[in-house]
């Protein structure tokens, strides 16, 4: 097993004071020194297109793909919208399933949603974990980080303030880990 890791993190959401990407910021401080949690964004991606890429890939979409080759896992934090996730979302995992680095392939990932409802996003969640099947993704069964009331476990600046959560997130983070762990040792055997 590794000693220390490198995870990258997307929040699916583009808004500016989005929950998903508070989730994020909270987990990047929240990680134990020896997990790395670096946060990319997709709002640069533009709509995929096979025109866009028969010849070279955007550089946003280089930049992602790069990244979550090279991490040892992908942190995804979404919201849910109309039972599904934000388009943008699964704009970025349609470019990056085209991209002939493969980023997802056998690639360890963790989900988290919030979000202001008492579902906290787990019908995102489902429909994102049906969606990454098709990139070969390895998703984490447990724990589900799946945030209800999201707008009271953070303050006016965006920190989480809840106590449970915190827990909870550190909990998911170490899991995450030692799942990456036992993942990438198989996959190098």
């Amino acid at each position: 097993m590794k000693d220390n890791y490198h995870f990258i993190a997307i929040s699916g959401s583009l808004r500016k004071n989005s929950y998903n990407t508070m989730v994020i910021k909270a987990a990047q401080k929240l990680a134990p020194a020896n997990i790395i949690i670096e946060r990319l964004s997709i709002a640069e991606v533009p709509m995929y297109n096979f025109d866009l890429h028969e010849s070279f890939y955007p550089e946003s979409v280089e930049k992602l793909a790069a990244g979550i080759k090279a991490a040892d896992g992908v942190i995804i934090a979404t919201p849910e919208y109309n039972y599904s996730i934000p388009g943008s979302l699964k704009n970025v995992i349609d470019f990056l399933s085209k991209h002939p680095l493969k980023p997802f392939d056998k690639k360890t990932v963790g989900i988290m949603s919030a979000s202001p409802s008492l579902l906290g996003g787990v019908r995102a969640q489902y429909h994102l974990r049906q969606i990454l099947v098709a990139v070969n993704a390895m998703t984490i069964n447990m724990p589900e980080v799946v945030i209800t009331q999201a707008n009271k476990k953070f303050d006016e600046a965006g920190n989480l303030t809840d106590e449970k959560t915190t827990a909870f997130i550190k909990y998911f983070i170490d899991a995450l880990a030692d799942f990456a762990g036992i993942l990438n040792q198989d996959v190098l055997i």
